[in-house]
């Protein structure tokens, strides 16, 4: 390879990419080097590696491929399979052929063989087994199907017609695809390229069209490009919760951020190789609080910072043990940039221990929240829909400096609807009193942004309700920050919006902390958990 690419000329070619599919990632960097050696500068240059992750099929395609009856472990049918073997021998001998991420193809009479897979495949001790085919058209005996309803997780078994050694040559021929039907390996395939590919330069060298507005995609996008400029180290609390790990897998081979994982080290391992995840070395840490090497100095530290509300030594050591104070005193003293947790506990238990020590910014007395609703056509900003009940007037004013503070450290510009039941002048009560007083609060405070209200919903998204209710309104029809009166209003127009539309909820996210913790909902999904790590990366970045 290298004496091929010594004699390589491409004077005539403005962008070069060389894909080279057989250089393994150490050997990527050297490559690179001599290949700009031989080239012009002004050709873009990189290296792909070879990625066994995107050779290696999964149980789905395996399935496909093999046909046959698919018995157990429809759910783990995206299992990647990296080896296979034919379990003919012994249990004992046949243990020490396990490799990670195995394929077991075994007569389906062996019912020793499936039980000591699975029961392997539990074990911390023993390799992640993907899946196990059972040939010559034989099922497991009764006792033994019985055994495996019972079990909480099974991996796939499948049964095919034909024999060990004629199946095993078909496994073997089965190569992987990248198809819509496996997001994983396509948002792999988009990270290896982004980690490989000087894609800045690339874009320099490609016509670009800059749009006026942003769209849900490019949104999302800009974010995964913010969070990677400078890389933060996010800690996860919650360790005991199959969607953070999951999340936490994404984020690590998408190569965000890295990430402190709190929980016992032994029970968060187990419950990886369980759910068939894999934590690449180097950029994720599992710590027990309790016995962790900061523990101790935590315990003082909180002491210290509490003891004038009458917090005493034993309290600190208890109140340290729990995951939220642990996690919010890492980000507190520096070993981590921010916190997500709430997947499992609630938003006053994660955001209490902030409000203790790391309070508020200065000129800041209350925490609000914001999603980044990502409707079809627009992003807008969503404030507070998390967090206070019943703001007052200059709470209100407040959140909505914050939230059009954070629409615009994320791209969007601010343009803030103060809602109400009612627009300009045409009502009166105390509700829409409070709306207009926060009002006039923000324009004495912000002059600079533009804020209308009270306003109601219609008339500030609408352009042609705008015109009618407002004409004179440079906000009305055309608003991306809206802020609603109280907590009730909001979190149930957001979950609407949500449900009805379609769009993606990213949040919340908090504002107005020193330091970035971010509440999750109990009912957040993997994608949810995903994108709020994202948004407190960047916060962090912003300081």
């Amino acid at each position: 390879m290298l004496t091929l690419l010594r004699n390589f000329e491409a004077r005539e070619v403005p962008v070069l990419l060389a894909v080279a599919n057989r250089i393994a990632p150490d050997q990527a960097a050297d490559v690179r080097e001599l290949l700009r050696s031989q080239l012009p500068e002004e050709v873009l240059l990189s290296v792909i590696p070879e990625d066994a992750n995107l050779l290696h099929p999964t149980m789905r395609e395996i399935h496909e491929g093999l046909g046959g009856k698919l018995l157990f472990g429809e759910s783990g049918l995206d299992n990647q399979v990296d080896n296979y073997v034919i379990g003919a021998m012994q249990v004992p001998n046949f243990l020490n052929y396990l490799k990670d991420n195995v394929l077991i193809v075994t007569p389906g009479d062996r019912g020793d063989i499936i039980i000591c897979a699975l029961q392997a495949n539990q074990s911390v001790s023993y390799p992640r087994v993907a899946g196990i085919v059972l040939t010559a058209g034989s099922e497991p005996d009764a006792p033994i199907i019985r055994l495996l309803e019972g079990l909480p997780n099974v991996v796939p078994i499948l049964a095919v017609p034909t024999g060990t050694f004629e199946t095993s040559t078909r496994v073997g021929a089965i190569r992987s695809r990248i198809g819509p039907d496996n997001p994983k390996k396509i948002q792999l395939a988009i990270s290896t390229f982004e980690r490989y590919v000087e894609v800045r330069t690339l874009e320099e060298k490609l016509i670009s069209f800059q749009s006026e507005g942003i769209t849900p995609h490019m949104f999302q996008y800009r974010l995964l490009q913010w969070a990677k400029r400078e890389r933060r180290h996010i800690v996860l609390p919650e360790g005991n919760d199959d969607r953070i790990l999951r999340a936490a897998a994404q984020l690590l081979h998408e190569d965000i951020v890295d990430l402190t994982i709190l929980g016992d080290p032994t029970q968060v391992l187990a419950s990886v190789k369980r759910l068939g995840l894999d934590f690449p070395a180097g950029h994720v840490r599992i710590i027990d609080p309790v016995n962790s090497e900061y523990y101790t100095d935590y315990v003082q530290t909180f002491y210290e910072l509490r003891k004038d509300k009458g917090v005493n030594e034993d309290m600190a050591r208890d109140l340290l043990r729990d995951v939220s104070y642990f996690g919010s005193m890492m980000v507190w003293k520096g070993h981590a940039d921010g916190m997500v947790s709430g997947a499992v506990h609630t938003t006053q238990h994660t955001i209490r221990p902030a409000l203790q020590f790391i309070k508020t910014k200065p000129g800041v007395s209350v925490v609000s929240s914001v999603f980044f609703m990502c409707l079809p056509d627009r992003v807008a900003v969503f404030g507070d829909c998390a967090v206070n009940p019943n703001p007052t007037a200059e709470q209100l004013a407040e959140i909505a400096i914050s939230s059009a503070e954070s629409s615009l450290a994320f791209g969007i510009e601010p343009r803030v609807a103060m809602l109400s039941y009612s627009s300009g002048t045409s009502g009166a009560g105390a509700d829409v009193e409070k709306v207009r007083q926060a009002t006039e609060l923000v324009r004495q405070k912000r002059p600079d942004l533009k804020v209308e209200g009270p306003i109601q919903y219609d008339a500030a998204v609408d352009p042609l309700v705008g015109r009618q209710k407002l004409p004179d309104s440079e906000v009305a029809g055309q608003a991306s920050v809206l802020i609603f009166p109280d907590l009730n209003t909001g979190n149930n127009t957001y979950k609407a919006v949500q449900r009805e539309t379609g769009a993606l909820a990213i949040g919340p996210v908090l504002q107005g902390l020193n330091k970035p913790v971010n509440d999750l909902s109990r009912g957040c999904t993997v994608d949810d958990i995903f994108n709020t790590v994202v948004i407190t990366a960047i916060q962090s970045q912003q300081g």
